[in-house]
């Protein structure tokens, strides 16, 4: 590449070669947190300077672009906002507090794709790094003999067949602790200590909505979930609907508060985790998909689309290209407002721009995207995978299966008849 190609230094092999961070384990929740938003978008040229490069120089340039337009920046909605303040609020206040009390938890619902995990985890991680400056990246509370590792945020997945071992294997394989021949109560009981001893503050547990509630392994691991809360710790349950999920079906909502509150729990007392028969309180906040009838509501995606728009790199993409005309209702009824659909019509549409020439996004080419959401990592029985607009799944592409034994699920009070 030449010393005077718009393109200098351009080196993108390094970076997009190596795999993403995986946030369930210490390292990789580390390297997440400190490379976050250190992406450097592809810059704007015009269709002149693109043509005035080399074919490799064009190539990379295109690469750059096709990165650029998969790594869109997190965008603050008046939906996330409302989540961040309400998870930055009780984790710092918590973290603050001194006396031995159980902590109040957050628990975040909505539906898939629409960036709950994301916000979550960028307030724990500016949390964490707020935490870190103010006792100079050192642990304020060493314990002697032990590995000096500090970890404000630990962050864990709910295992798709949870139970109480695979749920303390799971937080546990987030510091890296041994876990291969202890018993239940000596997992829990480290648990507590990895918690106490590497300083955390906040754990996320994410997808909790897994959990069913008429399978009794279930049920014990959501009594275990709620035994964690007497360690010291802000609990943070990200899921899918929880209100519908069962998750709550033994709490009750206090009306002063605003708060939901769950009675205390009889596995943590098994184990002695529990020094206090103490209700356990939730502050519930949903992270909702954009709607499109107010005014209020319009102007938000509309300054959304914006801000997709901003950070594209189109060579013919014209001044209001998702914003103008009947763009927005059009982007609206295609994704349902869902912001992770959005993205991904908007990430592959992009593509398609670029492979074919057309260079602008327009409704004849996003006409042609087919949405399709087939990811391994996520559990579509547990609502984390959202119903596409305008799809009909084909009776004939669906394989026959035969039908889950329901004869023994316990349904709840509500399912019972008879005294």
């Amino acid at each position: 590449m030449s010393d005077d190609s718009p393109l200098p230094g351009l080196d993108l092999a390094a970076g997009l070669l190596e795999p993403p961070p995986r946030r369930d384990t210490y390292a990789g929740w580390q390297r997440w947190r400190t490379s976050r938003g250190q992406f450097a978008p592809a810059p704007r040229l015009t269709l002149a300077q693109w043509r005035a490069l080399s074919p490799r120089e064009r190539s990379l340039y295109d690469l750059h672009r096709t990165a650029t337009h998969v790594n869109l920046p997190l965008q603050e909605t008046p939906m996330s906002l409302k989540v961040s303040r309400l998870v930055n609020r009780r984790i710092r206040n918590n973290a603050l507090k001194t006396r031995p009390s159980t902590r109040a938890g957050v628990m975040v619902t909505g539906w898939g794709y629409q960036g709950k995990t994301e916000t979550v985890c960028e307030v724990a991680a500016a949390f964490e790094d707020a935490w870190l400056a103010m006792h100079h990246h050192l642990h304020p509370h060493p314990v002697g003999g032990t590995r000096d590792l500090h970890a404000p945020v630990a962050y864990a997945q709910t295992p798709v067949t949870a139970k109480p071992k695979s749920t303390c294997q799971a937080i546990l394989g987030f510091f890296g602790a041994e876990t291969k021949w202890l018993t239940l109560p000596q997992l829990i009981r480290q648990v507590a200590d990895s918690l106490d001893d590497h300083g955390t503050k906040a754990l996320i547990l994410d997808d909790i909505t897994r959990l069913r509630m008429h399978r009794a392994d279930d049920q014990d691991t959501l009594d275990l979930i709620r035994a964690f809360m007497s360690m010291n710790v802000t609990l943070v349950l990200v899921g899918v609907d929880i209100l519908g999920s069962g998750l709550l079906r033994q709490g009750r909502f206090d009306e002063h508060t605003r708060q939901w509150v769950l009675p205390p729990s009889q596995h943590a007392r098994v184990h002695g985790l529990e020094a206090t028969q103490t209700e356990r309180r939730f502050d519930l906040v949903e992270l909702d998909r954009f709607r499109y009838t107010t005014p209020g509501q319009i102007a938000a995606f509309h300054d959304h689309l914006a801000g997709l728009e901003a950070n594209l790199r189109l060579l013919k993409a014209p001044p209001g290209m998702l914003t103008g005309g009947r763009m927005p209702e059009y982007l609206m009824r295609r994704t349902d407002g869902v912001v992770g659909l959005l993205e991904r019509l908007i990430e592959d549409g992009c593509q398609e721009a670029i492979d074919s020439g057309k260079e602008t996004l327009d409704e004849h080419l996003l006409d042609d995207v087919v949405l399709s959401l087939d990811d391994p990592d996520r559990d579509a029985q547990a609502g984390e995978v959202p119903a596409i607009p305008g799809s009909t799944p084909s009776r004939t592409a669906q394989p026959r299966t035969r039908r889950r034994n329901t004869v023994f699920d316990d349904h709840g009070p509500k399912g019972r008849t008879g005294s």
